[in-house]
């Protein structure tokens, strides 16, 4: 047995890994968070467009875009689970308004992208190309 070696870390190697782990969660969380952003844009600007044409079917079935019930709207999205968006039709007889809103206090909350809109003649709102992509 031999005495007086030692194995193991210093404390000035293990703060070292602490300071670079810390420095590569700083780099890569903000990352993470837009890229689930970006997911959730793109998701519910699909919903808007799902929504938009079953609209168009009953419009064209019905005549008008408010008479009797429309089967099949997306409410929230995502459409499973806890919502992120809400999604509201405004419908008259010759137009509709969809709006999806960010639920406040989740990730899109206080984005760019926070409130979509999309009516009968394909106008989106906020014009922003990130958050519909073309």
């Amino acid at each position: 047995m031999q005495s007086g070696t030692q194995r193991g870390f210093t404390l000035i190697e293990v703060m070292i890994v602490v300071v670079i782990v810390g420095i590569l969660a700083a780099i890569a969380l903000p990352s993470y968070q837009e890229h689930v952003r970006h997911t959730r844009r793109a998701e519910v600007s699909a919903l808007l467009l799902e929504n938009a044409q079953l609209l168009e079917r009953h419009y064209t079935r019905s005549g008008s875009y408010d008479s009797g019930t429309v089967n099949g709207l997306i409410g929230q999205s995502p459409v499973g689970g806890a919502a992120v968006f809400t999604i509201t039709p405004t419908l008259t007889p010759e137009s509709f308004i969809l709006t999806a809103t960010a639920v406040s206090g989740g990730i899109m909350a206080g984005d760019a992208c926070a409130t979509y809109t999309l009516n009968q003649v394909g106008q989106r709102t906020p014009a922003d190309s990130k958050c519909w992509r073309r």
